[in-house]
């Protein structure tokens, strides 16, 4: 009998060139995307330039002071003064971490295992953003109109997350964090932030007082004490609940904390 070779069937030279085409394309093709997101070619636009990752720039508020170092009052364009991480609340470290970054000290900028969950789950788990990445968020000048500039966006983010990580420690970044979140009502950074929310400096926030201003980082606006205490309660309670389930509270301490009015 005589066997004949099936014409559809390709040659193993073809095979090779198929699997190699395979495994080089899409791997050619993201390294092209991530060359063009750091670069701002291929339609990104240009990402925060390096040195100012380095420098960070602000519009800091000046501040008024007696010949005692009270503060009298403030000029500014932005209500913006900065801390260092020892003027921070252990407080303010610890519900943050534990709420919107528990593998914060581990991570190099990324959250590979948080971002397969989120992919995983559509976003129904809870984002895959860091700390570091939401500061990288922040340094941008104008926010995503749509959802094709948003995905743009959001691989530069994670780039700008790779090198702060290389250029700051993880107390660094924190103290970035806090000096550049917007609380609103006036209230840039963090020393602002406990001012107008609670007549306090950072390093004197209660517990409780910490977890409503780490809750606003979800949305400051949705969750404003000011305007929406009802939400800013649940939310606290969330936060309190986090720091719960990372050991930073007791279940006692939970149990008395999530009682306590939104002063």
């Amino acid at each position: 009998i005589k066997m004949t070779k099936k014409e559809n069937t390709p040659s193993f030279g073809k095979k090779i060139l198929i699997f190699w085409l395979l495994v080089f394309v899409p791997v050619f093709l993201f390294l092209a995307i991530m060359w063009g997101a750091k670069t701002g070619n291929l339609g990104f636009d240009p990402m925060p330039d390096l040195t100012e990752l380095e420098n960070p720039k602000s519009n800091l508020a000046s501040e008024i002071i007696t010949s005692d170092g009270k503060v009298m009052g403030k000029y500014f364009k932005e209500n913006r003064t900065n801390v260092k991480y020892d003027e921070l609340s252990p407080f303010l470290v610890d519900a943050l971490i534990a709420t919107e970054d528990e593998r914060y000290r581990t991570h190099s900028g990324i959250d590979f295992r948080g971002l397969v969950r989120a992919v995983a789950n559509f976003g129904s788990a809870g984002g895959a953003s860091t700390i570091t990445q939401q500061l990288a968020k922040m340094m941008f000048k104008h926010k995503a109109s749509n959802l094709l500039e948003r995905i743009k966006q959001k691989l530069q983010e994670q780039i700008i997350a790779i090198e702060l990580e290389k250029r700051y420690t993880k107390d660094e970044i924190i103290t970035m964090y806090y000096n550049q979140f917007d609380f609103i009502y006036n209230a840039v950074g963090i020393k602002s932030g406990a001012r107008v929310y609670f007549n306090k400096t950072p390093l004197e926030l209660d517990i409780e007082e910490a977890a409503v201003l780490v809750g606003m980082a979800k949305n400051p606006s949705l969750y404003n004490p000011k305007r929406f205490p009802e939400n800013a309660m649940k939310r606290r309670e969330v936060v309190f609940a986090q720091m719960k389930r990372s050991d930073l509270i007791s279940q006692q301490e939970y149990d008395s904390l999530r009682t306590l009015p939104l002063e």
